[in-house]
Parts: C-alpha cells; structure tokens; sequence
C-alpha cells in the first residue's frame, strides 16, 4: 500500500457530492442511499444543525408503527435506561466531543453527518498536531474524541466504523508517531493520609472530610463511587451503592465500572485511623440515616444539608489537605497540586497494604493482576528474577 495514502487518499466528500444532493435529511435528487437514516427517523439530525443534541431522548417508535399511551410511556421508559447506559460526566464528555467535532466541520465547509472517515481522519491529523499556543492532544485524548463520536453517530442512527483505512491508519500512525508512557498520580501513602487525616477539624465538615477520606483509601474507591453511597439500597434514583456496618467493618456494595461488586472495609487498630468509626460518626452527628451519605454541610460546618456532594470535592480535598500536611513539600506548590488527585488513593492502597496481590485486585475490582500492578509504585520489579531462575 503508497504511504501517500494520508495526502492522496483523504477525499472531501463535502466537495464531491453533486451540487443539487443534500448531504443530510433531505431529498437526494441524484438518488437514495438506504443504508442513510432518513430525518424522520433521526429527529436531531436537521440540516445544517449538525445534530448538536447528544442524549439519548432521540429514541422513537418506528415510523410505521402508530404511537398509543402504552407505548408512549415504554419510549420514555427506554429512554431513561438508555440515559443510565453511561454516567453523568461521560455523556458530558461526549457531548464536549461532538459540539468540538461539529464547530471543525463547519469551520473546513462540511457537515458531521453522515459520518465521514475521510473526514474524521483528518480531524485526527488536526488533533495531533499543535496549532498556534494550543498544544497537540494526547493519544489517549484524541482516541477518548473518537470514542465519543462513535458513540454519537451511533445515538443518531449511523455507524463509525473505526476499522476504515482513513480512520485507522492515521490513529495507528498518530500512536507511532506520538505516544507516550502514560503519566500516573503519585500514590497516597500509609504515613501520608495519617497526616492529611490530622489538618481536618472536629466539627461537621471536619467528620465528613475525614470519612471520605478513609473509606476511599481503604476501600481502593474511586471518586464517583465514594459520592454515590447511600445509606440504604435504593434510597434514591442516582444511588451508586449502599454499605451495611458489622462488628468488624463495613461492607459496601458498588455499582462500579466492571459491574456490581462487595467492597469489605475492615475495622482499623485505633478509632483515631478506623474508617468505619469515622463513617459512623459522621451519620451519628450529622443525623443521616436515610439517603446521599455524603452530602454538603452549611459554611461554618455545623449543619448537614440533603444534598450529595459533587465528586469534584473529593478531588479538591485531596489537593488541599495534601498541601496542609505539607507532603513533598520539596516541590513547589503547583508541581504538588499537579501531582495528587481522586486516583491517588487508589494507588495509595495499592502501594501501601502488604497483603497477597490478589487481594488488593479484589479491593480495587480489576480483571487482572497486571492492571493491579500499574498502581503499585513501590512494588519489588525484581521480586522474580528471570535470569538467575534461567541460571545465569
């Protein structure tokens, strides 16, 4: 195959198609292709709109199938489980990706729809290279857009397929050119959560704080789940889980990424440290018994409010009692900042606990060991010496 193909090959279909066809939605004069959805079938897809709307309301009856109250109302019930397909803040990002993808097309003279690879190869080219001040993306940004326009060609009745030589290519030649090892958040430590646990005051806020912290940290939870707990199995339409309490801990039961799992957080050796005490004692003094367990607190930290936190805070709290227990404070306070996030517990626990690995890959839900390694950053690489195994 020419390796001219990124210059030659890459066509405009916008330029291409014949002046008196519509490109989206309306009749073609020239012909019909059947396998294009028709706009009475993909209801966002106006012309000239790009199809800005990226929830999935766009799900409708068949059109020769006449609408009844039943049916109307298994619509609406359809469209509610297709919302719960992904969460909140992916279908932002998707969202993000299209409004992004759309302004380029309408910038270079074409439309988004029908998916074009010709062009989306070259919207990949665009994304890879710096422009002006803005630097390039990432490669584990730019395959994250195209998951998102994926996503939404498919809400809008289309298929992408990622496996076209326009579309493949210039990604395999993007991750050639421009990969590199991804950058991991330095790992909450034993000693360094102790510390940041110490800056946290004794009223409501200070309770809570100090609950999120330590049930995240023990349990490997990631943001989003820690905010998702309630009280009770559900207790409300957005729960991500609930816990029971017994002698000797916690168990949390998760809607996570891999699916429903149990999370078991034993009792510490002091209440001081014991993040199920911790836990208890925020529900006991902020009176939670039903509901967000997690929920936001009046500013001078002495009421409870019904309303759950956003994961952004956890997020904001590791920063900032990060800072406050001065950990490596031999780097300026930005560098610091730009170290730690949600993701560091995680690491923490997956660094700090001593236990067999499977362990840990049970606590952390993840399908392999080797992904349970990559949080491990003081694990012993040369625990298995190959080579003098091999006898050398």
């Amino acid at each position: 195959m020419s390796n001219k193909f990124a210059l030659s090959d890459l066509t405009i279909q916008a330029n291409a198609q014949p002046k008196n066809q519509r490109v989206y939605g309306e009749t073609m004069t020239s012909g019909t292709d059947k396998s294009t959805p028709s706009a009475a079938n993909t209801p966002d897809a106006t012309p000239g709109s790009g199809g800005d709307q990226t929830t999935p309301d766009t799900l409708t009856l068949p059109a020769h199938v006449a609408g009844s109250g039943a049916l109307d109302r298994l619509v609406d019930t359809a469209r509610d489980y297709a919302r719960a397909a992904a969460s909140d803040n992916t279908l932002k990002a998707y969202a993000r990706d299209w409004a992004h993808f759309s302004r380029w097309c309408r910038m270079k003279g074409t439309e988004p729809l029908p998916p074009s690879p010709e062009m989306i190869g070259l919207y990949l080219a665009d994304l890879a290279r710096p422009t002006g001040r803005a630097p390039a993306l990432s490669v584990s940004t730019i395959e994250r857009r195209l998951s998102g326009l994926s996503w939404n060609y498919g809400q809008r009745g289309f298929a992408l397929d990622r496996k076209n030589r326009h579309v493949a290519t210039v990604l395999a030649g993007i991750k050639r050119k421009h990969a590199r090892p991804p950058v991991q958040k330095e790992a909450i430590l034993a000693e360094d959560i102790l510390a940041m646990v110490a800056t946290l005051h004794f009223d409501l806020r200070g309770l809570r704080d100090r609950a999120i912290l330590l049930i995240g940290y023990t349990g490997g939870l990631r943001r989003s789940e820690i905010v998702s707990l309630d009280v009770h199995k559900d207790d409300t339409p957005d729960s991500g889980g609930w816990f029971e309490l017994f002698e000797k801990g916690a168990l949390l039961k998760l809607n996570a990424k891999t699916g429903w799992c149990e999370v078991e957080i034993g009792r510490g050796s002091k209440d001081q440290t014991c993040p199920v005490h911790a836990l208890e004692q925020w529900l006991h003094f902020a009176r939670i018994d039903f509901g967000p367990v997690f929920v936001a607190t009046s500013r001078d930290g002495s009421r409870a409010s019904e309303a759950r936190l956003n994961d952004k805070h956890v997020a904001r709290l590791i920063k900032r009692t990060v800072l406050d227990a001065g950990i490596r404070s031999d780097l300026p306070e930005k560098e610091r900042l730009a170290l730690f996030s949600g993701h560091s517990l995680r690491a923490g626990l997956a660094s700090s606990a001593e236990v067999d690995e499977r362990y840990v890959q049970k606590q952390l839900g993840h399908t392999s060991a080797e992904i349970t390694r990559r949080y491990q950053r003081r694990r012993d690489r040369f625990r298995v010496n190959l080579t003098k195994a091999a006898g050398l």
